[in-house]
């Protein structure tokens, strides 16, 4: 049977009507967005009213010298403003006053003497602390208080009291006029290693140390400029071609800060009889010193603190010398030079009238008796 078209004359087929549910449907979204144009048209033609009558007014400008404002008709900010300002006058001493209970720098520009060492303040610099359990040197186990979380606990009363006995050594050499080296080649310990040589009036590394400086100073070191001091640490002129027939200064006591990175130079210490002082932590050697102190060479505040500490002793070793150089009292090994050219020493005693008071106060009254030859501290 052949199928009739619906619309002969259109030649299509002829699309039923929609149903009642469309047909509703669309009714439903035409009065929607119809019902919310009319209600914004609404709360425009409200707003236009409120535009239209108010006026705009300038700002008021401030005079910086009295705070107030221009505008005579509106004072409530100003009176506010002064308002506030004379209760804070009334109430200013009222309650505690804050302060800083910690200061980082306080360590490098006031450090500690030894008689301030405390184990409070070791506790706080975190001296305590070690390493793990499986990197420990069983020659620390007298160091060792115990074991918390894997890591080993230094007990802080084998460091206070080694540290106190390491700045009773560091007292003495600068009280004998003695060359102390302050070594410390960590990131962070230059500042604390420089200021503890100022303090100590010695010699400061803060970068790597150059094999054989010691056991063959006169080759790397013999270019190193020598000067002839008093008992007063004033230059005396005129023993420049004495010095160089002399052989270069070691150091009679070296202060190491990271003994595991200098091994090379307490190895060197050890060959020529230099005693040295280091801060061993728990994987260390301690027979790599001679004056060891237990504690937490990573921490950079334990490390401020102990070199602080040391070089106050030697600042107090050297006060010491100077009183009893002004009193007449010689607490070192004078060196025997011969007598001095008189031109060079004419021309290179900047210091003379100091230096004849230095003689005029030792005992023997003989100025060349009482000197000492010292290196440039660099």
């Amino acid at each position: 049977m052949e199928e009739k078209p619906l619309n002969s004359e259109a030649g299509r087929r002829i699309i039923p009507p929609l149903s009642r549910s469309w047909i509703r449907r669309l009714a439903s979204e035409v009065d929607s967005i119809s019902a919310s144009l009319d209600q914004s048209l609404a709360e425009i033609d409200s707003i236009d009213p409120l535009a239209s009558k108010k006026t705009p007014e300038a700002t008021p400008k401030i005079d910086h010298s009295t705070l107030a404002t221009t505008n005579p008709h509106d004072d409530s900010v100003v009176e506010g403003y002064l308002t506030v300002k004379r209760q804070q006058q009334l109430t200013s001493h009222l309650g505690t006053t804050i302060t800083s209970a910690y200061q980082p720098s306080a360590v490098l520009s006031n450090p500690p003497s030894p008689a301030d060492i405390t184990l409070e303040l070791l506790l706080a610099s975190q001296s305590h602390l070690g390493h793990s359990t499986s990197l420990w040197n069983p020659a620390n186990a007298r160091y060792i208080f115990g074991i918390r979380a894997g890591i080993h606990i230094i007990s802080l009363d084998v460091t206070a009291a080694h540290l106190r006995r390491a700045c009773r050594v560091v007292s003495g050499v600068a009280e004998r006029a003695g060359v102390i080296l302050f070594v410390g080649t960590r990131k962070g310990q230059d500042r604390c290693v420089v200021n503890a040589a100022r303090l100590a009036g010695g010699c400061h590394l803060f970068e790597r140390w150059t094999p054989g400086a010691i056991t063959n100073g006169h080759q790397i070191l013999g270019r190193c400029r020598m000067k002839v001091v008093d008992a007063l640490d004033q230059e005396i002129g005129g023993y420049e071609r004495q010095l160089l027939d002399r052989p270069v200064l070691k150091p009679d006591l070296v202060v190491c800060l990271n003994p595991l990175e200098n091994y090379i130079l307490l190895h060197e210490c050890g060959l020529n009889g230099i005693p040295t002082v280091g801060v061993i932590d728990t994987d260390a050697n301690p027979t790599w010193v001679t004056y060891p102190i237990p504690a937490n060479d990573d921490s950079l505040r334990c490390v401020q603190v102990i070199a602080g500490a040391l070089g106050k002793a030697g600042e107090e070793g050297q006060k010491r010398r100077r009183e009893r150089a002004l009193a007449g009292e010689i607490t070192y090994t004078p060196e025997k030079l011969e007598e001095p050219d008189s031109a060079t020493s004419d021309t290179n005693n900047v210091n003379s009238e100091q230096a004849e008071e230095a003689e005029q106060a030792t005992e023997d009254g003989d100025g060349q008796d009482n000197i000492y030859i010292s290196r440039d501290h660099v």
